[in-house]
């Protein structure tokens, strides 16, 4: 009887360790899938900053080349952890500051159709990325659960499963809210 009685609870503790570990894999994967799909995001972003800086070219020729350049050397970098996100992001941010500063020095280029097609190119890609980062950080918090949860914790301590980073606004982003407490006591 004790025999039985060992042997299912062997079988037990066996089937919750395989059942855990697949979804701490499942779960790491889809971190790394998300983190993927930012860096598709990012991509295509900074293709959309491209166009806009070539656009741009027309109009301001030494500072739009200089950006032409940057974006080049940016566009393709890998994106694969929580970092290299914000360091894109931010990246990214400033290159858009520059652009539009150039859009604002010359108004016939702020005016021009394909400009404009460009700059709203690039709000559907900023709201891609936005989606993007938000999946990531949701499956993160599902993979640190796991993670840090008992008793699935003891199974990813011992196949070496780590919690995930969350991605995070930058600083110099946040600076940029505006403020409501302000805003409702006028």
């Amino acid at each position: 009887m004790v025999a039985i009685i060992l042997i299912v609870v062997a079988v037990i503790v066996i089937g919750y360790f395989i059942m855990t570990q697949r979804s701490l894999v499942n779960l790491d994967e889809l971190c790394k899938n998300a983190l993927s799909q930012i860096e598709v995001q990012l991509n295509s972003r900074w293709d959309a900053v491209l166009a806009l800086a070539k656009t741009a070219a027309q109009y301001a020729k030494h500072e739009s080349e200089t950006l032409v350049e940057v974006i080049q050397q940016r566009r393709g970098e890998q994106v694969n952890t929580p970092e290299a996100v914000n360091e894109q992001t931010s990246a990214l941010n400033e290159v858009m500051g520059r652009l539009i500063a150039i859009g604002e020095a010359y108004p016939d280029l702020k005016a021009a159709s394909l400009y404009q097609e460009a700059m709203s190119g690039m709000k559907q890609y900023e709201e891609n990325v936005r989606l993007s980062r938000m999946v990531y950080n949701d499956t993160a918090t599902k993979m640190n659960r796991m993670v840090r949860q008992w008793p699935s914790s003891i199974v990813a301590s011992l196949l070496h499963f780590e919690q995930k980073e969350y991605l995070r606004v930058d600083n110099e982003e946040k600076k940029n809210y505006p403020n409501l407490d302000e805003a409702f006591k006028k």
